[in-house]
């Protein structure tokens, strides 16, 4: 038993060595309770500055996110109305072409009607020719048939002064 109580002791105050050793090591490494003091308060001030960094730094993250909405709230209004825009834009550019396509169409009509109209003027024209011709042939003819006319009654005048001598001298 004295063995085993020796070797209790030597066992215990090899662990209380150890223990003094890890304590005086211990000390060697602490920090006088001053510098203690201003690195906590500093650690402080430091864990309010991050706080506070990290509380603006989450503001300015909803705010971006918020102005992110209205960034794309404002571009898809943008692109909805740049769609109508260019919708509209189609429609008027369809009717357009409808419009020119009519045109068109008349202007067609139009340049065959014209084109009608000018056969229509040439065979008028001819027909004039020949009827002034005609008209040319019809006045001679007039100034013929004057003439003979004038003729017959120069002639009927004569027959009549004749007649009227004649007659006279038959009655007697």
């Amino acid at each position: 038993q004295l063995l085993e109580a020796k070797a209790s002791l030597s066992l215990a105050q090899t662990q209380h060595a150890l223990q003094l050793q890890q304590a005086k090591a211990q000390m060697n490494n602490m920090v006088p309770k001053k510098q203690f003091e201003q690195l906590q308060n500093t650690l402080r001030e430091e864990q309010c500055k991050t706080q506070q960094l990290q509380e603006s730094l989450q503001q300015q993250a909803e705010q971006t996110c918020r102005q992110l909405v209205r960034t794309q709230e404002e571009h898809e209004h943008l692109v909805q109305a740049a769609v109508e825009q260019a919708e509209g834009l189609e429609r008027s550019l369809r009717n357009a072409e409808a419009v020119l396509a009519e045109r068109a169409a008349q202007l067609r009509d139009a340049q065959a009607q014209l084109s009608r109209n000018k056969l229509l003027i040439e065979e008028l024209r001819g027909e004039n020719r020949r009827f002034a011709m005609a008209l040319q042939a019809a006045e001679l003819k007039q100034k013929s048939m004057e003439e003979k006319n004038q003729l017959l009654e120069e002639q009927a005048s004569a027959l009549k002064q004749l007649i009227g001598k004649i007659t006279p001298v038959s009655l007697s």
